[in-house]
Order: structure tokens, then C-alpha cells, then sequence
């Protein structure tokens, strides 16, 4: 091998994680290349850093009241956006603690809609009541609500991102809560 393979080699191996702060092995591999992929890509040609934080569990006590459990979660993600390199967007979640969150910097109020990322790409994907694993339904939902972010930030500039994975995360969604909804009624 010579050097310059070497480089890139050991350079793209050291930064792979780049992106993703903690995911507690609960992301596909698979998943987290095409994260890393997309997060390098917004980062490159929007100077944007996309970034995930995903454990399995906060360390919360079990029988702690909903309002400590709240200011515990708020804590922490202030203590993590602390070392984030700015401009920002940061997808949180906390399987154990039932959460789900969205922060990003303040240039990205009026890019970002939190609750359409949110409820259209990530939650429907943790929530599902199927056969699917814990494991697949994080590392489905962290990718989609990646995906969402980085092409938000891409159509604001009128820039497409050759690693976006397009709307698939919004239709799928969308076609689960019409199977959902036709069994309710």
C-alpha cells in the first residue's frame, strides 16, 4: 500500500464517527456509513455539522418523577450541545427515557421544522408496533431523520446532496399511519 491509499485509509477510519456522538451499538453499521456519508457531504458544501447522540439509556433512576427525569434529560443535552461545533443540528434520543429531541443553532429557526422532522421521520420508525427489532427500528429512524435534516439544509441553499436518500423515510411514514388509521376506523 503506499502512502497516499494509506493516508485516506487511516483518515476516513479515524473520522468515521465523526457524526455520530454515542449511538450505544444501537445503529446498523450499514446505516451509520451512509450517516457519516451525508454528514461529511453537509458539512462540505454547507459548513454545517449534523450530529446524532443515541443511548440506550440515560442513567435515570426508575422511579424517578417525570420532572427530575426532564430536567436530568435537559442537562445532559445542554452539557453535549456545550462541545458542539457550531453551526449545529443535533438529534437526541434516549430509548429507556422515551425520548426524542431536536435541537439545532439559531440561523436554523426558520430552515428547520423540528416537529415535521420529528413526527414525520423519526418517531413513526421508533413507535411501530411490528416485528422489527429495537435494534433495526433506530438505526431506521436515526437514518431517515438524518437524511430529512441534511436535505432541509441542502434545499434552503438550493443545493442537492448526492448522498441524500431522498423522501422514502416520509413516504414509508406516511404510508403506516394510513395502515394505522384504516385499523382504527
Amino acid at each position: 500500500m503506499t502512502a497516499a491509499p494509506l493516508l485516506l485509509f487511516l483518515y476516513s477510519n479515524l473520522n468515521a464517527q465523526e457524526y455520530i456522538l454515542s449511538d450505544d451499538g444501537l445503529i446498523d453499521p450499514r446505516a451509520k456509513e451512509k450517516i457519516n456519508q451525508i454528514g461529511a457531504e453537509v458539512k462540505s458544501k454547507l459548513g454545517v455539522n449534523v450530529y446524532i447522540y443515541a443511548k440506550s439509556n440515560l442513567g435515570l433512576e426508575e422511579n424517578i418523577k417525570t420532572k427530575d427525569k426532564i430536567e436530568f434529560i435537559k442537562k445532559n443535552e445542554e452539557q453535549i450541545i456545550a462541545t458542539l461545533e457550531k453551526p449545529y443540528v443535533l438529534l437526541s434520543i434516549a430509548i429507556e427515557e422515551t425520548h426524542v429531541n431536536l435541537h439545532f443553532s439559531e440561523e436554523f429557526k426558520t430552515v428547520l421544522d423540528k416537529d415535521d422532522i420529528l413526527d414525520d421521520y423519526v418517531i413513526p420508525l421508533l413507535a411501530s408496533k411490528d416485528k422489527n427489532t429495537l435494534f433495526s427500528k433506530v438505526s431506521a429512524a436515526t437514518l431517515n431523520g438524518y437524511a430529512a435534516i441534511g436535505d432541509m439544509l441542502a434545499e434552503s441553499k438550493d443545493i442537492k446532496l448526492e448522498t441524500s436518500i431522498g423522501n422514502a423515510g416520509k413516504v414509508s411514514s406516511t404510508i403506516w399511519r394510513v395502515f394505522m388509521y384504516t385499523l382504527i376506523v
